[in-house]
């Protein structure tokens, strides 16, 4: 028997919307919500915050080195932070930025609709980004005032820059260059 799918098979013509993105996306889903289940949203969003760091580590390094720069200047990180995510299907933007911090807007998540009710999903973004703006900038500390996950239309994620009053009073992650 051959390995293809055999044309004539009822299954090769189902309608069933089972594609390798849905696929993937349903998996995070289900073992963010097992954790979530298991060891609570706190030690869920942990976990979750390893792999994110991981994966900062990962997309940090590639962008220095397509941009041929040792670090990234605060310019170079916003916009980093907005291009990794339209590369992945998110649609953030950046609604103010100063030297302190920088507000992110989205208003569609790489997840899709997966995330909703999974708020431990929303510390890849919180380590992606809170990794990437303190490896180039020193210091970070990533704040989710809003996310799709918890039921929001969109998010709102701040990233502060600076260890300031307004850093250390905000509710987030920190984040310092290894």
């Amino acid at each position: 028997m051959s390995e293809e799918t055999r044309a004539d098979a009822p299954a090769a013509s189902a309608a069933v919307g089972l594609t390798q993105d849905n696929f993937m996306r349903d998996l995070i889903r289900e073992l963010a919500g097992t954790l979530e289940d298991v060891i609570g949203l706190e030690d869920a969003s942990g976990y979750i915050s390893v792999v994110g760091q991981l994966i900062g580590e990962k997309i940090d390094a590639e962008y220095r080195n397509a941009l041929s720069v040792a670090k990234l200047d605060q310019t170079q990180v916003g916009d980093v932070l907005v291009d990794l995510k339209r590369r992945i299907n998110g649609k953030f933007f950046i609604i103010e930025e100063d030297e302190h911090k920088i507000v992110f807007g989205n208003h569609r998540c790489p997840f899709g609709d997966k995330v909703i009710g999974r708020p431990s999903m929303c510390m890849m973004t919180s380590n992606v980004f809170g990794h990437i703006a303190a490896e180039n900038l020193g210091y970070s500390k990533v704040v989710l005032e809003e996310t799709i996950a918890q039921g929001h239309n969109g998010c709102r994620v701040v990233v502060h820059l600076r260890d300031n009053d307004a850093a250390k009073s905000a509710s987030g992650r920190e984040y310092v260059a290894a």
